[in-house]
Parts: structure tokens; C-alpha cells; sequence
């Protein structure tokens, strides 16, 4: 019996047609359709700017805003009632202090002043009459001339006519202190407002007159985060120097130096902030109480930092993230906290590390894990805006 031979046989041809299968297959696979057009190739890596991740020591800046505060802000008031009869300044121009603003009617002052004089001088000459008599007692009540009761009595009437004396002095002085108050002085240096009341009105001690601001020195407040405030507030409150500058709303950048002067002993719990405030010498006027300021508070002291260029930063949600270049090529998505800008460049608090590569530029063309054709250029430069403009002109 020849079974082996019979199944060789008949498996012959099954053989040769899944070869043929096999052939057909992977010609079909070959083709992108019936009409035997070729697959598409694989995409081709696109073309970004990369940079390298940079980190050096640096002082942070953090900017806020503010409002100016005059150091020194008096209210003028008379403190007599009368009559004004003179206006003695421009509005808005400096003033010394020292310098009469407003005269208020002297002469009732004047007039109660030379009464008060008089019945200083009556008291004064009493006191010395009753002080002679009594030193003439005294020798009569050692010769047993006079009672010991007169003697008594004369001494009590020299100490009663020395206080009523001082009594009037006392009343002179006051009565010379009103007639001062009659000219109305500015008690410091500074700008005057305009006259509250003018010539002729009545005052009294209630009534605010105009107001004056120092100019010298000035102060910047602003409201600090939480951040700042550890950062800095320990070294304001030991005398440490933290620079401060102010730009003001017509002014390029902060030209205006100074030094934090205050940091509050608490944060406001609500929102999460503290009060500051620089003080900044102010020679010139140019800065005025109650205008806007952009205030930008600096460190004490320099440390490193990481730094990336700010065009290398996408947005995700609420996210930040960048796009490092691994050593295969690939972009690997990676979130960043970030910190302010300095010298042109974001600092990264967390995210990456210096000496890794990151896009720069181009990131809309890359996917996270795809792989990138970088072209590295210097961190910060222009040559990604460059870069760019001829990759956009070629596609």
C-alpha cells in the first residue's frame, strides 16, 4: 500500500497555490489602489528652531502697580476765627515752610493781647509791693512789733498776688499766642493747592483752608504676592537694600530708582497680597502725588536661574509647556512653571534643566513624540523669527 505517495501527490498543488497567494499579496500590498499608484511615504520630519536651555545668575524683577504717596500731606487750617484779609500765595507753586498762606484779622488779637499785657504788668507790680511789705514783717515780727497773725497774714497775701501775677502772664502769652495764629504759615516745604476760601470769608478753626504736599522725597505703593513678600520681606524689615524702580504712565521702562522702604507685618488674607511701599528721591517734581506707577521690585541678591526664550512657551488650558528635543529626535512634551522675565528671557522655576534643547520656534508643526528636524540657534536671538519666515516662504 502507497499512502506517503498519494498524500505527496495531491498536497503538490496546494502548495503551489498559496504561493502564488503569497505573490499576489504583496503585489497588491505594493499598491495604493486597483490602479497601481504607489503608497505615500512616511511625512517627513518637520523643520523647527531649537535652542539651548541657558541658566546664569540673575536677579529677579517682579513688576507691579502702584500709586504714588506724598511723604508729608498737611491740611491748613486756621486756629482762630476771623476775617481773612490776605491770600499770600499762587496756587499749585512751592512753598517754605514757614512762608504766611493766609492772614486772618489781627486786630481783635492784637487788642485782647495789649489787655492781657496790661493786666500782667498790674499783677506784677502787686506781687512786688506785697513782696517788700512782707520783707518789712518779717523784720518787725523779729522785734515783736507787729502780731505774729499779721506777719502771717502778709505773707499769704504775697504768695496769693504772685499767682494771680502768673495767672496773667499766662493770659498775656496765650492772648500773644492767638495773635500769631493770625498768620496762617505753611509747616513744611512743598506744593500748595488752591485757596478752600478766599479774601473776605470768615473762618473758623474747622474749615480747611488749602492743603500742602512734600515734593522732595515721594513714596511708591503697591500691593506684593505672597511670593515677594518671602523673597523680600525679611531683608526689608533688617535694613538690607531692595531696589526699586517707577516708570510712570508716559515713561519707557522705570527710570525713577529708589529703595523698599515698608513691608506690612501681615498679608491680607482675602487676597493673598501685602502692602509695600519705596521711597524715591524726587529733586525734580516730576513725580506727583496720586499718579498711576508701574513699579518693578528687585532682588537683594543674584542666583541662578534657568532661562528660555519666551517665543519657546505654549499654552495648554491653563497649562504652560515646552518642547524639548530628546536624543532621538523627538518631541517630548513638558509642562513649566514659570517665573518673570529678565534680560529679554523667562525664567523657569520648574520643567527643564539647563543644557537641554527645546523648540523655539515652530511649535505648531510639532506633535508630542513625533520627530523634528531642529536647527539650533542661540537662545534669545532673532534667528527663529528668521528661520520662520523662510520655512513659511518654502512650504
Amino acid at each position: 500500500m502507497k499512502k506517503p505517495t498519494y498524500l505527496a501527490s495531491t498536497a503538490r498543488p496546494l502548495i503551489v497555490a498559496l504561493a502564488a497567494a503569497g505573490i499576489l499579496a504583496g503585489t497588491l500590498s505594493g499598491c495604493d489602489d486597483a490602479t497601481g499608484k504607489p503608497a505615500a511615504a512616511a511625512p517627513a520630519a518637520p523643520p523647527v528652531s531649537a535652542a539651548i536651555v541657558l541658566e546664569k545668575p540673575v536677579a529677579e524683577t517682579q513688576e507691579f502697580s502702584g500709586r504714588l504717596e506724598a511723604v508729608e500731606q498737611v491740611d491748613i487750617r486756621s486756629r482762630v476765627s476771623g476775617f481773612i484779609t490776605a491770600v499770600n500765595f499762587k496756587p499749585g507753586s512751592k512753598v517754605k515752610k514757614g512762608d504766611v498762606l493766609f492772614v486772618v484779622d489781627p486786630r481783635p488779637y492784637q487788642a485782647e493781647a495789649t489787655r492781657a499785657q496790661a493786666a500782667a504788668a498790674s499783677a506784677r507790680a502787686k506781687a512786688d509791693l506785697a513782696r517788700r511789705e512782707l520783707a518789712r514783717a518779717e523784720s518787725l515780727v523779729a522785734d515783736k512789733a507787729i502780731a505774729r497773725r499779721e506777719f502771717d497774714e502778709a505773707a499769704a497775701s504775697q504768695k496769693e498776688l504772685e499767682a494771680n501775677a502768673g495767672a496773667a502772664q499766662a493770659q498775656y502769652e496765650a492772648a500773644r499766642l492767638n495773635l500769631s495764629y493770625t498768620r496762617v504759615v505753611s509747616p513744611i516745604d512743598g506744593r500748595v493747592s488752591k485757596a478752600e476760601i478766599t479774601l473776605g470769608n470768615l473762618v473758623d478753626s474747622t474749615a480747611v483752608l488749602t492743603s500742602v504736599v512734600s515734593i522732595e522725597r515721594i513714596y511708591a505703593s503697591f500691593d506684593g504676592d505672597e511670593e515677594t513678600y518671602l523673597r523680600v520681606g525679611a531683608k526689608a524689615r533688617d535694613g538690607a537694600p531692595v531696589a526699586v524702580r517707577v516708570g510712570l504712565a508716559n515713561e519707557e521702562g522705570f527710570p525713577h530708582e529708589g529703595t523698599l522702604e515698608f513691608v506690612d507685618n501681615q498679608l491680607d488674607a482675602r487676597t493673598g497680597s501685602v502692602r509695600m511701599r519705596a521711597a524715591f528721591e524726587n529733586k525734580d517734581g516730576a513725580l506727583v502725588p496720586g499718579l498711576f506707577a508701574r513699579v518693578q521690585l528687585g532682588a537683594a541678591d543674584s542666583r541662578n536661574a534657568v532661562l528660555i526664550n519666551e517665543r519657546a512657551v505654549g499654552t495648554d488650558q491653563s497649562r504652560k509647556f515646552v518642547f524639548v528635543v530628546g536624543a532621538d529626535g523627538k518631541a517630548e512634551y513638558r509642562p513649566v512653571t514659570l517665573g518673570p522675565v529678565v534680560d529679554g528671557l523667562r525664567v523657569v522655576r520648574s520643567g527643564v534643566k539647563a543644557g537641554e534643547k527645546i523648540v523655539v520656534n515652530g511649535l505648531q508643526r510639532v506633535r508630542p513624540g513625533a520627530p523634528v528636524a531642529p536647527q539650533i540657534v542661540p537662545m534669545g536671538s532673532a534667528a527663529p523669527l528668521a528661520l520662520a519666515a523662510a520655512t513659511s516662504a518654502k512650504e
